[in-house]
């Protein structure tokens, strides 16, 4: 009985997100890069990213500029800045700093491949508790991010995944990661 609920559950559910990519696609915008003109700001788009995090006790707030400047319909490359901060109660305060360089192909209008090199400072201060006396942790964190995505207009939703990934030095809990992307 469980496998026939699943399945019909499944069945809606694609019919949904077959419903709205369809009609995401019909009202596309075609993005059209002007190379006729040699105006370097024509080709650039900013962007951000903000992240907001709160419980019980906890708190994460990251805030992450970005531009790109569009070579051609195709190839974009650009530049990010990130800044974080973490935060749980009776454990630790954790500040992160760094920047990133990023390439963006689009072989399809509806496809979007990247590339990111990520580098953030780490600087964590650790309470002291019964397991550990208080002490402080400072390090770089490299990433590279290889990712895909589904591009409307100017909002890419996808997903990443870090394959420098090491659980044991790695600022991010899994080298796997879901984005939305919107460059004006």
């Amino acid at each position: 009985m469980n496998k026939i609920q699943f399945s019909i559950d499944c069945k809606y559910f694609f019919v949904i997100l077959a419903v709205l990519f369809s009609s995401y696609s019909i009202a596309q915008q075609k993005y059209v890069i002007d190379n006729s003109s040699n105006h370097f700001w024509e080709k650039v788009q900013f962007g951000a990213g903000l992240g907001l995090g709160f419980g019980s006790g906890y708190t994460n707030v990251s805030v992450m500029p970005s531009a790109i400047y569009n070579i051609n319909e195709i190839v974009a490359v650009g530049v990010g800045l990130q800044f974080g901060y973490l935060y749980q109660k009776n454990y630790y305060e954790s500040f992160v700093y760094g920047g990133s360089f990023i390439t963006l192909v689009n072989p399809i209008p509806q496809l979007q491949l990247s590339a990111e090199l990520e580098q953030v400072k780490v600087d964590t201060d650790y309470d002291e508790n019964y397991y550990h006396p208080g002490f402080s942790d400072s390090y770089w964190n490299t990433a590279l991010y290889l990712g895909a995505g589904y591009r409307t207009g100017n909002v890419t939703i996808g997903a990443r995944y870090d394959v420098l990934y090491d659980p044991n030095k790695s600022l991010y809990g899994s080298g796997f990661m879901p984005f939305v992307r919107v460059y004006f």
